[in-house]
């Protein structure tokens, strides 16, 4: 017999739930936030820069791109909105002689 019953040491670290460094680290955040399988999901890229000016067929490219290249920049991030946990609902004001501040207004 090869096998050994003594328990394995590594078999809860979270490397074996959660193989990959920032796969797994993107889902314990999203665990610790309540997303679940199945939520509406949008994913978008932020911190790029879109080149605006026509800089025309001859051009220095060590320092102007084309019209229209994006350039991400090295602080881009990526931004994860949960549509389906969304509040949209509107602020209702208070009802009539409800709203009490503490330091009200004086003349």
């Amino acid at each position: 017999m090869h096998g050994s019953l003594d328990p394995e040491e590594h078999v809860m670290e979270e490397t074996v739930m959660y193989p990959g460094k920032m796969l797994g680290q993107l889902a314990i955040a999203l665990e610790k936030l309540g997303w679940e399988y199945g939520d509406e999901v949008d994913v978008e890229i932020a911190g790029t820069s879109v080149s605006g000016i026509d800089v025309g067929e001859e051009y220095n490219k060590k320092w102007q791109s084309p019209l229209g290249t994006r350039k991400y920049n090295k602080d881009a991030f990526i931004v994860i909105k949960n549509q389906s946990r969304r509040d949209l609902t509107k602020s209702q004001p208070f009802p009539e002689g409800e709203f009490k501040p503490q330091h009200p207004h004086s003349t």
